[in-house]
């Protein structure tokens, strides 16, 4: 009788150990078919990206061209270009501005209306996801991207282009909202390779996207009457596209479960909105008093940095075409020289960097870009004491490209170390944000001095003021 009731006990613990392992066989079989399932997702919003990316920046190499068609077309007749030029040719006669360069001014107005809209919005998308899913709010962004794309391609008046420009603004949350599902669909071990992802999807969209618009518009004479409807209708055709594959392969990421009240994730968006609390970066929760000086102190650098370089960053389409008179396609090859140099430093030294290694990097990147804007300003001199101007923009921009590949993702990874788990994703947004509202003063600053004094005063000055964040970033203590 004992023998048997041991035989019986010796069967059920054998069957509970087939249970078990059946179960660990079925669980590992899961997380397998989970962790594929992700890396799908990942992929797909690598793909959607990418295609958002090549269809904003058709438009990079055309800008000045296309101001110069809507002067020629709209200066002298009753339209909104012709009111906004007035109020210009007024305020010229008032300080005895020169009369020169307004399609500057108008190009950094457009571009930092664009990115003024983008900082807006994109806390509040943000939100708005936390409550009611990303793939919706996606959705709705990348369709309002196609509806800018498609005004575009029929803005054969100044009005309609920045009509058009503003709707795109509006929509740009979708980068943001990209982001999310990365971080939605991967966890600690797999984040950082799909962050890479990203990285790559914006190189790949500065190198191939600016040369792209420049060839769709070789063949396009902005002064005959033609406003470059044939990029503009390659980046709709590239949007619909993007529209498509969100709609039928990309599923929602945040589960039901997951959401956030939308009340109380509005209430979130305001630390990502009001410039006081990014720069005290109060969305970061459980920091110390030393890391959260350290992050106030590199938020701050990171804004002084970012609103002079991206203000001089912009105007350089304008100097090439008024001073060197590059055509489109020139512009275009110009940027695949720049994004090609950052992609291959970004992709091999910058990625490989460790922590002390991308602080040292984000010191020398910082140093190095006063160096790029005061050879340019030397390209803008029309007799340079050596060389000629060309030889000064070409060194002006190797290091600008080399300077860009490690300045924003060093700083970027610096910010990381001060804080762990969740609040690391919020610094990373705070930065965000601050870098929007960077690139949405910057450009109109420096197209007023642009405008005013002449680029080379305006590359010199904008050098002089890059040393600042360089200084604080190399007397910053981060340990």
């Amino acid at each position: 009788m004992d023998s048997l009731e041991t035989n019986g006990e010796v069967r059920q613990r054998k069957d509970k150990k087939y249970e078990i392992s059946n179960t660990s066989e079925n669980d590992l079989k899961t997380k397998d078919e989970k962790n594929k399932s992700n890396g799908k997702v990942i992929g797909l919003i690598f793909v959607s990206l990418l295609l958002d990316l090549l269809a904003f920046t058709m438009i990079l190499p055309l800008l000045p061209s296309l101001l110069d068609y809507y002067d020629k077309k709209e200066g002298n007749s009753n339209t909104i270009y012709t009111w906004l030029l007035h109020a210009i040719q007024r305020f010229q006669k008032l300080t005895g501005a020169p009369d020169r360069f307004s399609s500057v001014l108008f190009g950094g107005a457009l571009g930092s209306m664009y990115s003024f809209l983008q900082f807006l919005t994109s806390p509040i998308v943000g939100s708005l996801s936390d409550a009611y899913g990303r793939k919706p709010m996606l959705l709705i962004c990348l369709i309002g991207i196609a509806i800018s794309h498609g005004l575009w391609s029929y803005a054969s008046t100044f009005s309609l282009f920045v009509l058009a420009r503003f709707i795109g603004g509006l929509s740009k949350a979708n980068v943001s909202l990209s982001m999310a599902v990365v971080t939605d669909a991967s966890n600690e071990k797999t984040r950082a390779r799909g962050m890479a992802l990203v990285g790559l999807a914006f190189s790949i969209g500065f190198i191939v996207g600016p040369l792209a618009g420049a060839w769709f518009a070789k063949n396009t004479d902005l002064s005959s009457g033609l406003w470059g409807e044939r990029p503009a209708l390659y980046a709709l055709s590239l949007s619909l596209a993007n529209v498509a594959l969100v709609t039928f392969f990309i599923p929602e990421t945040l589960s039901k479960d997951k959401r956030t009240p939308l009340s109380l994730s509005l209430s979130k968006a305001i630390d990502f909105i009001s410039p006081w609390h990014l720069l005290r970066f109060t969305a970061v929760k459980n920091l110390t008093a030393h890391q959260n000086k350290v992050l106030s102190r590199l938020g701050l650098i990171y804004f002084i940095y970012l609103f002079i370089y991206s203000g001089l960053e912009f105007t350089i389409t304008f100097l090439t075409h008024h001073t060197f008179g590059y055509t489109a396609m020139q512009q275009g090859k110009m940027f695949l020289v720049i994004g090609f140099i950052m992609a291959v430093l970004q992709g091999g030294a910058a990625r490989r960097l460790s922590a002390r290694g991308a602080e040292r990097a984000a010191k020398l990147a910082l140093i190095l870009t006063p160096f790029s804007f005061i050879c340019v300003a030397f390209a803008a001199v029309q007799r340079p004491p050596i060389f000629s101007p060309l030889v000064w923009l070409w060194a002006g921009l190797v290091l600008f490209a080399v300077s860009t590949a490690f300045a924003v993702s060093c700083m970027t990874a610096l910010a990381t170390t001060q804080a762990a788990g969740a609040g690391r994703g919020a610094a990373l947004g705070a930065l965000r944000s601050l870098g929007a509202l960077a690139r949405a003063a910057g450009p109109l600053l420096a197209s007023a001095v642009y405008w005013c004094s002449g680029a080379a005063t305006t590359y010199t000055i904008g050098s002089i003021v890059l040393i600042l964040p360089a200084v604080m970033l190399v007397k910053l203590k981060t340990h």
